[in-house]
């Protein structure tokens, strides 16, 4: 059974920042689909960034670019998020998401797959970006 447990979420201010990290059980990240999504009540879950499968490319939302940074770590199964400069516009519960169905870049280049495509979810962090 695949499982994924997020932790680093937190309170900052306005130009602060957090990384997030995610702990994947079960399975190999190396051979999974995996990302990061965040849920503000009232929207509709929104991808963040991912890891294509199999290579280091990485998908970024314009609103991460230049801010965020995915990366993974195989030697201990996690994911991470560094997330710097954040606004309050980041607010956000945080997921890591992951599937066992591979995403090569030279599939989904450019884009990220939908979040209803992913089988397995972190239980949530929450990040809190003040003014």
């Amino acid at each position: 059974q695949v499982q994924l447990v997020e932790s680093g979420g937190g309170s900052v201010q306005t130009g602060g920042s957090l990384r997030l990290s995610c702990v994947i059980s079960g399975d190999n990240i190396e051979d999974m689909c995996v990302g990061w999504f965040r849920h503000t009540p009232g929207k509709e879950r929104e991808a963040v960034a991912g890891l294509y499968t199999g290579d280091t490319n990485t998908y970024y939302a314009e609103s991460a670019k230049g801010r965020f940074t995915i990366s993974r770590d195989s030697a201990k199964n996690s994911m991470y998020l560094q997330m710097n400069s954040l606004k309050p516009g980041d607010t956000a519960m945080y997921y890591c998401a992951g599937d066992l169905f591979p995403c090569p870049a030279q599939t989904w280049g450019g884009r990220w797959r939908p979040a209803e495509r992913f089988n397995y979810w972190g239980q949530g962090t929450q990040v809190t970006v003040s003014s």
